[in-house]
């Protein structure tokens, strides 16, 4: 089993003690350190070493939010904080996942899992599906008297924004808010994967793990367990990986 490598970033003991119980309890996490020194945290990060960050965003020497725009993408980001108005400019910075205090294990679980499966490539591939599958581009809709809309309006943190269809390429379920990846831009809104699915024709798109949908015809190959989108690596659950190779099969060549 794949174990990620993480460290617990806090200002406060207490805090600090409930994530290093709750990394205890995870089999495929290994405290490496727990510290309420971001400073101490940001050089561990840049050397390359760490793999997961439980991240404080109100910290007094420097925030979670100063230390993600700092540290980059070397590792992956979980932040825990008390504060929830700080979610959408975390997502534009790539955080895996947002736990609001108190977290409860079960929570802290989920969020730890979606960083795992993209760390274990090989182990999914053991029990995969199929290598790999052309997939075509699903038939245009006709002749129906209740055309399919093709564009769908989503709630953003000032407005109202009319998405087409077409330009979505997948959608990410971060917690309580989604991010719907198009051609041009990534957009954030408040709103369930349940409700996003069922608001999407699925004729064009399907869910694919609890964290993602994809829009069919924008999948560039698949690969045992994982399908490709414009260089980004979608996992395939295990819940919805029979549905799936059931639909693409149906579109072989």
């Amino acid at each position: 089993m794949t174990r990620l490598k993480c460290i617990a970033v806090d200002d406060e003991p207490l805090a600090l003690d409930i994530l290093e119980d709750y990394i205890s309890k995870v089999p495929f996490l290994e405290l490496i350190k727990r510290t309420e020194n971001a400073i101490e945290a940001l050089q561990l990060v840049q050397e390359g070493a760490i793999d997961l960050v439980f991240l404080d965003v109100q910290m007094p020497d420097l925030t979670g939010i100063q230390f993600l725009k700092i540290a980059g993408a070397k590792s992956r980001y979980i932040l825990t904080t008390a504060y929830p108005e700080y979610a959408l400019e975390s997502y534009d910075l790539n955080v895996s996942d947002y736990l609001l205090k108190p977290i409860a294990f079960d929570r802290f679980y989920k969020a730890a899992e979606k960083v795992h499966a993209q760390f274990k490539p090989a182990e999914v591939a053991a029990a995969a599906a199929p290598a790999a599958a052309h997939v075509a581009t699903p038939a245009p809709f006709s002749g129906s008297s209740n055309p399919v809309q093709d564009f769908i309006f989503v709630k953003t943190e000032h407005k109202i924004q009319k998405i087409y269809l077409h330009d979505i390429r997948y959608i990410e379920g971060l917690k309580d808010y989604i991010s719907i990846f198009t051609k041009d831009e990534r957009v954030i809104t408040l709103q369930s994967m349940k409700k996003m699915e069922e608001a999407l024709p699925s004729s064009q798109f399907i869910r694919v793990h609890k964290s993602y949908i994809v829009a069919l015809d924008k999948i560039e190959s698949i690969e045992r367990s994982r399908i490709t989108i414009c260089s980004k690596i979608i996992p395939i659950g295990d819940t919805y990986r029979d549905e799936f190779f059931r639909r693409i099969e149906g579109k072989n060549i």
